[in-house]
């Protein structure tokens, strides 16, 4: 399972489970988390539906990645109201492995995770990779 958002990191996670699924008979499932308001200024100029459907656009691109690059690989896709740590981690209840990628930003970002990967990190009932 991969955890997914619009960020470098994001697409690199994505593209360390497709490599992985290459080499493994499994199943990529595509998920992303969505919440709103995501911000005050966001809520401001976008609708709920506005924000849910971006994310259905993350996973739908994700999927089609998957799908061109390793088209024997089975792929799925899902979108979750709620924060990422929780929804990741309830995603991937039976999942071999959860992937996600750290965007911690700061003068520590070598030394620390971000508060995503950290959660499923402590969380996951699964291995967890996290990309940098």
């Amino acid at each position: 399972m991969v955890g997914v958002d619009a960020s470098e990191t994001g697409a690199l996670a994505l593209e360390w489970a497709i490599q992985e699924a290459r080499r493994w008979p499994a199943v990529v499932d595509v998920v992303t988390a969505w919440t709103f308001p995501m911000t005050k200024s966001y809520a401001i100029t976008h609708s709920v539906d506005e924000v849910e459907e971006a994310a259905r656009k993350v996973v739908e691109a994700a999927m089609s990645r998957v799908i061109e690059e390793a088209p024997d690989v089975v792929v799925r896709g899902e979108t979750a109201d709620g924060e990422a740590g929780p929804v990741l981690v309830d995603a991937a209840r039976g999942a071999d492995l959860l992937v996600v990628g750290s965007r911690r930003a700061g003068t520590f970002e070598r030394v620390f995770l971000g508060s995503v990967g950290a959660y499923c990190g402590r969380h996951a009932s699964c291995s967890v990779m996290i990309v940098r």
